[in-house]
């Protein structure tokens, strides 16, 4: 169920820049969540320099691409281990996209195991034996 998404100015990164971003985010979330890597999901969402602002100036017009992820996992993982993975995927947009550490935003969602499908079931369902061990430490 891994999922991450990364927002990125169009543009602003090399095609081996988003590449490895993908590869080592892939491997960094399987790592931190204990997950096999073939359930993982990253991709990234390319805006146009017009449709990005930060610190209220429109990248077009000066301001620095600012990267922000969006990582969501099911619910009931621990607290620390949802920063662990939210600093981890911070250390790697910073490594990967050569991007100061005081622009990188994200989140951590968590989403009701009975509000996610895995090949049209829920997972409260196919991953039932998971979620309970999860629950129990």
């Amino acid at each position: 169920m891994p999922v991450a998404h990364f927002h990125l100015v169009d543009g602003a990164y090399t095609a081996e820049q988003r590449h490895t971003l993908l590869t080592e985010a892939s491997r960094c979330y399987s790592e931190v969540l204990d997950s096999p890597i073939d359930r993982v999901r990253a991709f990234i969402v390319c805006y146009a320099p017009d449709d990005v602002a930060v610190a209220g100036t429109v990248v077009a017009d000066g301001a620095p691409p600012a990267p922000y992820f969006t990582a969501i996992v099911l619910a009931g993982r621990p607290a620390e281990q949802r920063l662990e993975l939210a600093s981890r995927l911070t250390d790697v947009v910073v490594d990967v996209l050569d991007t100061p550490r005081s622009l990188v935003r994200g989140q951590v969602v968590e989403v009701d195991p009975a509000n996610w499908a895995i090949a049209g079931t829920a997972a409260a369902a196919i991953r039932a034996d998971e979620i309970a061990s999860r629950a129990s430490h």
